[in-house]
Parts: C-alpha cells; sequence; structure tokens
C-alpha cells in the first residue's frame, strides 16, 4: 500500500490494459459462481468521478468474508473493456479506513453549492400560499438538525443522485418541475404540490448514512424513507399545534402524508399506497422524471468523460431503468 494520492489514478483516467493501486470505495459486493462453480467477486468499485463495475475471478470465502459489502477496499488490479464499459479485474483486495483526505477523493459531491441550492429552495417554498402550508415549510426550515442532514444526504445508496448534497439537488430539481408544471393545471393544489416534493424523501436523512460510505442505517433497513417520511410530517404537525397553536386544516395532514406514502408509485417499488389524489400522482410521476432521466444522464452522458474509447454505443444493461441505453447524441456536434 504503496501508492500516494498524488500517484493514484481516478477511474476515469483508467484506461485499458493499464495497471491500477489504491483506495476505493466498495458497494454491493456480492459472491458469485462461474459455470465451472468456482467462486468469483463481483461488485462496484468507485471513487469521486464514478463507479466501475469490479470482477475478481478468483477468491475464497475467507477472502470475501474480511472485505465490506459496502465500505471502503484497497485494492490491486487491472483495468479492461467489457461491452463498451470499463470493467476493473482485481488481482487483490483488503480492507481499509482511509483517512480524511482520501475520503474526498472517494465520496462523490453535487456540482453544485449546498448553499446556493438551499436558498434557491427556500425562495421557491417562500411562494406557498396558504398560512397553513407556510408554516409547515418553515418548521422544517427552521430545523437546523435535520436541515444540516438534509444539504449533506444523498439521494439514494446507488441508483440516483447518489452522491453528498444529491439529495437537496434532487429536491431542488423537483420544486423546480412543480412549479413550472402547476400553471398547467389550474385546478391542481400547487401548495401541495410543491410541499409533498420538498417532503417527499426527507426520511432519507433517517434511513441513508453517509459519514463515511454511502449504506443504510437500522431505521433504514427496518423502517424506511417512506415510512420514516410519514412519521416525521406528524411530529412536525404536532409541533405546529403545540408550540405556535397553528392546526393543519382538516385533510390537509391525511393528503400530505398519503403523498409521501404512495411517491414510489407501485408496491412493487416501495409505495405503501398508491397514488389516490390529483397532487400525489402529479408528484410520484414527476419524481419519475427526475429519478430516471437523471439516472439514463449519468450512464449515457457522464460529466466526467473517460479519456479514451471505450468502444460501442451502449451501454450495459441497467437494473433501474431494464434496458440499455444509446450513448450517441446525434445532434450533439450539429
Amino acid at each position: 500500500m504503496t501508492t500516494t494520492e498524488s500517484d493514484r489514478r481516478a477511474i476515469t483516467d483508467l484506461r485499458p490494459s493499464e495497471r491500477f493501486e489504491g483506495p476505493f470505495s466498495i458497494a454491493n459486493a456480492q459472491l458469485g459462481r462461474t459455470q465451472k462453480g468456482n467462486p468469483y467477486l463481483r461488485c462496484l468499485l468507485g471513487d469521486k468521478t464514478g463507479q466501475a463495475a469490479g470482477r475478481m475471478w478468483s477468491i475464497d470465502e475467507a477472502t470475501y468474508r474480511r472485505i465490506p459489502t459496502d465500505g471502503f477496499v484497497w485494492v490491486e488490479g487491472e483495468a479492461q473493456t467489457y461491452q463498451g464499459s470499463l470493467q476493473l479485474i482485481i488481482h487483490s483486495i483488503d480492507p481499509v479506513d482511509p483517512t480524511p483526505e482520501q475520503l474526498r477523493e472517494l465520496l462523490p459531491s453535487s456540482s453544485g453549492d449546498p448553499d446556493k441550492m438551499f436558498a434557491e429552495l427556500q425562495e421557491l417554498l417562500d411562494t406557498l400560499e396558504h398560512p397553513a402550508a407556510k408554516a409547515l415549510a418553515k418548521a422544517y426550515l427552521d430545523d437546523e438538525h435535520l436541515m444540516d442532514a438534509f444539504r449533506r444526504a444523498p439521494a439514494a445508496k446507488s441508483m440516483h443522485h447518489a452522491y453528498l448534497g444529491g439529495l437537496l439537488e434532487h429536491t431542488l430539481n423537483l420544486v423546480r418541475l412543480g412549479s413550472a408544471v402547476c400553471p398547467l393545471y389550474p385546478k391542481i393544489n400547487r401548495d401541495l404540490v410543491v410541499l409533498g416534493l420538498f417532503l417527499h424523501d426527507l426520511g432519507k436523512t433517517r434511513e441513508l448514512v453517509y459519514d463515511k460510505t454511502f449504506s443504510y442505517s437500522e431505521r433504514g433497513e427496518l423502517i424506511g424513507h417512506i415510512v420514516e417520511g410519514a412519521l416525521m410530517l406528524h411530529d412536525k404537525a404536532q409541533q405546529l399545534m403545540a408550540s405556535d397553536g397553528i392546526r393543519l386544516p382538516k385533510g390537509m395532514l391525511t393528503v400530505l402524508q398519503h403523498i409521501i406514502l404512495s411517491h414510489h408509485g407501485i408496491p412493487e417499488y416501495g409505495a405503501a399506497k398508491l397514488p389516490s389524489t390529483p397532487e400525489a400522482i402529479l408528484v410520484s410521476m414527476l419524481d419519475n422524471v427526475d429519478a430516471k432521466t437523471t439516472i439514463a444522464l449519468d450512464a449515457a452522458r457522464p460529466d466526467e468523460l473517460p479519456s479514451f474509447d471505450l468502444g460501442g454505443n451502449f451501454t450495459e444493461k441497467l437494473w433501474a431503468l431494464d434496458t440499455k441505453l444509446y450513448r450517441p447524441d446525434p445532434l450533439a456536434d450539429g
């Protein structure tokens, strides 16, 4: 483990047949079996520039048990291309406890300034019209501990906006979308849509652990962000009544909790209920738009392009989209 930070090659800089050595984040480490029944390691190796599929074709179960499923590892290996994507072939792997300096190189972060994004979100929430909606938003915004976590948290462990500040970025995108779309539907209640978009994923501040690598907390595993968000909303409503004497209008708490509980759309994707109000349907669809479009763009047109041509016009099949993606933009040079 003699590689220095200045020597370390970022994932996006690795070329086919290039050997590499250094610390990486590891995610979703699994023990697979070859056609001959031999064990092999499959995982995602990452740093702040992105992730790549990792494979160790010869691994004993003792080594597998020693490394974290999600965490950090020191890896020696060789890069290669596979079906148009970079694959990292692992020769040796060991768990590692990264230094604070290494952590900054290993965890991806939003390209947006968190203070500017949060300020814009506050401005959009200031446009809420109903006094109860404004008071409820303020109760959340005044919760400094929650808002600090909200600024830092990823929006997911690995799916979309899976980087520090990703939850704030995703929420801001959605409130922008909601503000643009609601005027097209005059009968929609904009306050409920904007509040629902602001609140829908706040449970992720408790579901996810993001101080080292991205993983699930005990509450995340046992309760999840959807139910967590509905519980948080109930507590905030009680707080408003106790501290400020503000009672939410009849039905408001229920329909906002319904938006949170239903925003994943269908039970197969984690929704506790099917969206059953116009506002819940719009929130669920906008959430899907931002999440899937971000997944598609990150895979097909990443910010950090490899310094070489991987070959092939398609990505690997993406589980979240159930398809491969065609990379080229035919109008990009026009």
